[in-house]
């Protein structure tokens, strides 16, 4: 797997983690953010999809057949995926995503790149998981191509309570039967900044207090990945 200091230093580095004064997706005023969308050149994208394909080789091997970028930081996300993928494992894989509007026009549908067939195993690569809103979305979009999907790979798992009181890696299990895979955690995080020589330790009680609130500890939780 992935070094977990050195990603979070590379995700620092990047400006794709940033500490401050955030709103997530799901509403959730937070301490911390993570976009994706702030990887700005080919060596970032580089090192990012070697880091995904380092962890799906590990998890899954070879068994999917295709990845899915959820638009629209997922986009750059499968296509770097599957360029590490081919380069580094010689595993040639297709990798496809979504419009965020249906396209009336030319071809037409909302999906791009590869056309996924019924039974396909794909899997899916995002981010973060906060409430799990944004596997809910994606999920309901592929939903009419009966696609097999086991698996989902993140940068960040925020370790956060669903919709339902549960962690938002459990209600995946347990509402699509995904398992999420994660390079790093909050407490990850948490325990980088404190541990470094870091100007972001003055965030970590407002990090902990979120946690407090909103999280359930990695170690802790039932089924933990």
């Amino acid at each position: 797997m992935p070094d977990k200091k050195e990603f979070i230093r590379f995700m620092i580095g990047a400006g794709v983690l940033r500490f401050g004064d955030f709103i997530t997706k799901s509403g959730r005023n937070t301490p911390y953010f993570i976009n994706t969308g702030n990887y700005s050149c080919g060596s970032e994208l580089s090192a990012l999809g070697g880091a995904y394909a380092e962890m799906i080789t590990e998890t899954t091997g070879s068994e999917y057949d295709a990845i899915f970028g959820p638009a629209y930081k997922g986009i750059p996300l499968a296509a770097a995926i599957s360029v590490a993928l081919a380069e580094k494992y010689g595993c040639d894989k297709r990798f496809f995503f979504n419009r965020k509007e249906t396209k009336d026009h030319g071809e037409g549908g909302c999906l791009i790149g590869y056309s996924p067939s019924e039974g396909d195993r794909v899997i899916i690569a995002e981010d973060v998981i906060t409430a799990g809103t944004a596997l809910r979305e994606s999920m309901a979009l592929l939903k009419d191509y009966r696609l097999e999907i086991k698996d989902m790979f993140i940068s960040v798992d925020r370790c956060e309570k669903g919709y339902n009181g549960k962690t938002a890696v459990e209600e995946a299990r347990e509402e699509f039967g995904i398992s999420v895979h994660s390079i790093v955690t909050i407490k990850d995080i948490i325990e980088f900044i404190e541990n470094e020589d870091s100007p972001y330790k003055k965030y970590k009680a407002k990090m902990l207090e979120y946690m407090e609130k909103y999280c359930i500890e990695p170690d802790s939780r039932p089924g933990a990945f």
